[in-house]
């Protein structure tokens, strides 16, 4: 395993992040097998593990402090706040200033954080989405002082635009504030819109980029190919939109992926090295988050940082998706609030 600078933090993290978001109920509920794959990759050599206080509203946070005892400070620790924390995800109605990212949420979440993971400090915290309804100053200020005190060592951003990525870190200098030291975009082979703007300006900034779904949400594991159909996944039961091949979007991504499949037998590598080795070789990517379920996912991944993909297998993968663009963005990483709240459009109602 290689290491690399988070941006210019001096902290050095794995060129592959262990992401737990498919740690507890929403993906292996056995803490145990949990566990297991959390310390099988800490002897891979992987030092750097991401979560979020939402991933099965704590139950990630607490099976990857369980699993740290008396390994804590071999890891550079990271986690997220912005979900509601007493609904599930995507449920509506509860409390209001149980989610955001207010001052008031985010000094009494970040202690619950710290409670289920088990650890006085917390090395990157991270705001997981946007917030439309609290100024950007607010949240600054308040992770600053978390950071005055101890509790966290830096902070960055989660899927935050290019534009706002800018701002922020003009609030830092002005108010004389810390700033982001970090990004958390989608990127992967099928999901290149972030190297339009996201990517370089965190090049400019200095930012540790952590790539999330390099996999494209398991478009890019070989199990979904046009001979086999989608197998019937927790994911796809979840998400059943994002993998109906009836759907003229998923059959693009799906013929995007046969040619993958096909470049990555040429190269003598399989469809997941050549995704996470394509996503490691961008120069402004400091480590892509894997997101394994099971045990044999990750060791299929762990191999990826040894992949170096040529000049022209590059050059193949920009013929088969175009830099910068997107086969089928129905993540809907960066749909704002404008968009999705027609209130916002309208001055008043009729």
């Amino acid at each position: 395993m290689k290491y690399r600078n988070l941006g210019h933090t001096g902290m050095y993290v794995s060129e592959l992040c262990l992401g737990a978001m498919m740690f507890g109920a929403w993906g292996e509920p056995d803490h145990e097998a949990a566990t297991q794959i959390i310390h099988r990759a800490l002897d891979a050599g992987v030092n750097f593990i991401d979560t979020a206080d939402v991933y099965s509203q704590g139950e990630s946070e607490v099976i990857v402090g369980k699993a740290l005892k008396g390994r804590r400070d071999e890891v550079i620790l990271a986690t997220k706040f912005h979900g509601p924390m007493d609904v599930a995800m995507g449920t509506p109605g509860g409390d209001p200033n149980k989610r955001g990212n207010s001052r008031r949420w985010i000094i009494q979440e970040v202690e619950q954080s710290l409670r289920r993971l088990q650890t006085d400090w917390i090395d990157l915290y991270q705001v997981h989405r946007p917030d439309a309804d609290t100024d950007d100053d607010e949240t600054l200020a308040a992770l600053t002082d978390l950071q005055r005190q101890g509790k966290i060592r830096a902070f960055g951003s989660s899927t935050f635009p290019a534009a706002r990525m800018v701002e922020d870190q003009w609030i830092s200098e002005r108010r004389g504030l810390g700033r982001f030291v970090t990004e958390q975009p989608p990127y992967s082979l099928l999901d290149r819109g972030v190297e339009r703007e996201v990517l370089p300006i965190a090049e400019k900034y200095h930012l540790g980029i952590l790539s999330w779904s390099p996999l494209a949400g398991g478009w890019l594991s070989g199990r979904i190919r046009r001979d086999q159909g989608v197998p019937q996944t927790r994911r796809a039961q979840m998400m059943p939109a994002r993998f109906d091949l009836s759907l003229p979007a998923n059959q693009a991504k799906l013929d995007a992926v046969e040619d993958f499949v096909h470049l990555a037998e040429d190269s003598g590598i399989t469809l997941v090295h050549l995704a996470l080795a394509f996503v490691l070789q961008h120069p402004a990517v400091t480590s892509p988050i894997i997101g394994p379920r099971t045990m044999d996912q990750l060791e299929s991944q762990l191999g990826a940082v040894d992949a170096e993909l040529s000049t022209e297998v590059l050059d193949r993968i920009d013929e088969i998706v175009a830099p910068g663009t997107t086969v089928a963005d129905d993540g809907n990483a960066y749909v704002t609030e404008a968009l999705t709240n027609s209130r916002m459009r309208r001055s008043r109602a009729r």
